[in-house]
């Protein structure tokens, strides 16, 4: 089976001042349709930047990415924003639903931005409403839902468009355990039941145990992974205390 995608020799500078800072320094990372990965490791690892770069929401400074066979780097800017659009669902930790949209106005946001037709748009967002559990809440504003509810919605409104990738970028880091659980469900869920691949960046390592295998960065480079079944978080603490993550 082809991979969903693929990175190689990807390097990421930034630079600052007199200074380039190395934020990723050769990443080779292979991810097959389906598959849910969790990234790990201590801040300033290039987790994040990893989860950018693979999403075409940062350009690489060298390496290639590739994304349902395609090459990011051969893209001109509206066919990338085309494959981000339909191919790649993003879930970032702080929720960022636009407050004075109803939960369904929300989820719709992505099918307008792809003119689908309004009827078309009523139905897959109910459908995506649903799917998260939340459908009687489809009227209600950010401010009146749960941090909770919150993911939820905005994990409905990444994933309506039926994208083959969800990029997840501490999805439970502001959230309780309980609304994290239901949180991690759902994205299990997404692997297990619709075929789609979820890479999550993560410190917890409960979240983690959640994937199919675990891929810990430091430093901007892989430097080990682990992988189930019958994945722990035990074990991905004593993945982390060994490699001093």
């Amino acid at each position: 089976m082809d991979p969903i995608l693929f990175a190689q020799d990807l390097q990421k500078r930034y630079p600052m001042g007199e200074v380039v800072v190395e934020a990723l320094r050769g990443i080779d990372l292979t991810v097959r349709p389906g598959e849910f990965v969790a990234i790990m490791g201590p801040s300033g690892s290039g987790k994040s930047t990893l989860l950018h770069l693979l999403g075409g929401l940062e350009e690489a400074s060298s390496g290639e990415v590739r994304l349902a066979e395609r090459s990011l780097a051969s893209l001109g800017e509206r066919e990338l924003t085309m494959l981000r659009r339909r191919k790649i669902g993003v879930v970032f930790q702080f929720f960022n639903l636009l407050p004075t949209m109803t939960a369904e106005e929300n989820v719709a946001l992505p099918l307008l931005l792809d003119g689908i037709p309004a009827r078309e748009i009523d139905s897959r967002v109910a459908e995506a409403l649903g799917w998260v559990g939340l459908r009687e809440r489809a009227r209600h504003t950010p401010d009146r839902l749960s941090g909770g509810e919150q993911q939820r919605i905005a994990l409905a409104r990444a994933t309506v468009t039926g994208p083959d990738v969800i990029l997840a970028d501490e999805p439970t880091g502001n959230l309780d355990r309980a609304s994290g659980a239901q949180v991690l469900d759902l994205l299990r869920r997404a692997c297990d039941e619709r075929g789609q691949t979820v890479l999550m960046v993560t410190h917890d390592p409960a979240a983690a145990a959640r994937a199919d295998r675990v891929v810990f960065l430091r430093d901007g480079r892989v430097i080990d992974e682990v992988r189930g079944p019958g994945l722990t978080s035990e074990a991905v603490v004593h993945a982390q205390a060994r490699l001093g993550s």
